[in-house]
């Protein structure tokens, strides 16, 4: 776990590939907390890090692949956006993108069992409550609002802290190769949600996967991605 300005904290799962790995943020209010993400559940988030429920906890799905909602299992309040909750209730090794991904390539070491690739299941984890654009997350001292992000999967959300200028982008949006070609993902999408994005007045991203970046530094990967998406501006 790495510690993070504004009382956030990083969360790596252990034996996964930089590429195939998952961030879960963990963000400290003084009523509740909030996890976005879970991971993929290669070990169980709870026994390994018990602090995580010492006080309520809201468990958010930034989308529903495998990658991110595979804890989800483990905590009592999970929340998802309507487009992709009949996925969190009733994941499978297609709709949750497991089936394509989870193999040897995914791992530099191996827990006692490398997952029984073959017995791989996201458990189902029916959502507790449906956010929407614009609802809000009240930790008690601190709020983030969410953002429907649609263009990687159809649920997929951001959630934006205005107060720090703090976005958690989920898969919309990281430093690094981003999949635009999931079986749900749409381009138009993805353009509407970059543009959307990039009028926020961000100085720090969260992003799904790969290192934190800089408003400066967002503005820059949306610039490229429209670059190279002619007409989809």
């Amino acid at each position: 776990m790495q510690r993070r300005a504004d009382g956030v904290s990083l969360i790596h799962e252990p034996w996964i590939r930089p590429f195939y790995r998952c961030n879960l943020w963990h963000v400290q209010g003084r009523e509740r907390d909030v996890l976005v993400d879970s991971g993929s559940g290669v070990v169980s988030l709870r026994e390994q890090l018990p602090w995580l429920t010492e006080k309520p906890l809201l468990a958010v799905a930034s989308h529903t692949h495998f990658d991110h909602v595979a804890g989800h299992h483990e905590f009592p309040e999970r929340l998802v956006h309507p487009a992709e909750a009949d996925i969190l209730s009733r994941p499978d090794g297609q709709n949750t993108l497991a089936e394509a991904y989870v193999g040897d390539e995914m791992f530099e070491a191996h827990p006692d069992c490398p997952l029984c690739y073959a017995e791989y299941r996201v458990k189902a984890a029916p959502a507790t409550r449906l956010v929407e654009e614009g609802d809000v997350l009240d930790l008690g001292d601190r709020v983030l609002e969410v953002l429907h992000t649609p263009g990687h999967s159809p649920g997929g959300i951001s959630l934006w802290e205005a107060r720090t200028q703090t976005l958690f982008s989920g898969d919309i949006l990281y430093d690094g190769p981003l999949i635009e070609d999931a079986y749900h993902s749409d381009l138009g999408d993805y353009a509407r949600s970059l543009a959307r994005l990039g009028e926020l007045p961000v100085r720090t991203v969260h992003g799904g996967h790969f290192s934190s970046f800089s408003g400066e530094r967002m503005r820059e990967l949306i610039e490229a991605w429209f670059a190279a998406h002619p007409g989809m501006d």
